[in-house]
């Protein structure tokens, strides 16, 4: 049953790279044509497959149905709070996942530091979009017109000297993100916070959320802080992958 199984699953992925027919199919599974139409007649009932009129097979509709209501099922915060929650077990400092919606970067989870010194940042609370690492991760992976509309729109408090000016810099600094595949926020919104994050990606490769790590400079400085970018980028990673589904690490 077992190789019954893996032979139907087999052809899917056959069907992924283009419509196929009978001889194909069994020529590609190493099996007579005979196992070959029972296995794509049994797809077939179940709107895997789907058989065109010129007898070929391709992916069929219901397939795609399964794999959208998979995606808008999916809790980037459940599948992510585990990791986030070891990695602030390592470094001690506090962890956001955040997301974007409705024109906001909204915080989704928080694991706090294990320091006295503690964020004022909320669950739920949208956060500073022109400073933040996560909304500069978030924003970074939209189109470069949907960026530019965005950076246009958006007012530029100089929360601290360090805060980012106008959207021709905001700009500038999100193609520098898109392109080194992480983001800081080095005492942009608050002189004494710094923070270093990386983005959490979709099995499309978009990125679907954003993580941080972030700490007061009189807990560590700016620069003992962007030594654990790699253990940040290794956990977003970890999630990306457990949120794709997929097994095989992505390259840096």
């Amino acid at each position: 049953m077992s190789q019954t199984v893996d032979r139907a699953l087999s052809i899917l992925p056959l069907l992924a790279q283009g419509p196929a027919d009978l001889g194909q199919v069994a020529e590609r599974l190493g099996v007579h044509k005979s196992t070959a139409l029972r296995l794509l007649r049994t797809l077939h009932e179940h709107g895997l497959v789907y058989r065109q009129e010129d007898q070929r097979y391709r992916l069929g509709a219901r397939l795609f149905a399964l794999a959208q209501e998979a995606v808008e099922n999916l809790d980037v915060r459940e599948i992510a709070h585990s990791h986030l929650v070891a990695l602030n077990d390592r470094c001690g400092h506090t962890v956001h996942l955040a997301v974007y919606e409705e024109q906001e970067v909204l915080y989704i989870d928080k694991v706090e530091s294990r320091y006295p010194v503690r964020m004022y940042s909320r669950i739920g609370k949208p956060v500073a979009i022109t400073v933040a690492a996560v909304a500069k991760l978030l924003l970074a992976d939209l189109t470069e017109p949907e960026r530019r509309v965005i950076a246009e729109k958006l007012d530029y408090p100089m929360y601290t000297s360090r805060s980012t000016p106008n959207a021709a810099a905001f700009l500038e600094e999100l193609a520098v993100v898109r392109e080194q595949g992480w983001a800081t926020d080095l005492g942009g919104h608050e002189e004494s916070i710094n923070c270093v994050g990386a983005p959490i990606r979709g099995a499309d490769g978009r990125v679907v959320a954003a993580m941080s790590v972030s700490a007061p400079n009189v807990v560590v400085t700016a620069e003992e802080l962007l030594t654990l970018l790699p253990l940040v980028r290794r956990t977003a990673e970890t999630i990306s992958r457990e949120y794709s589904g997929t097994t095989r690490p992505r390259k840096a």
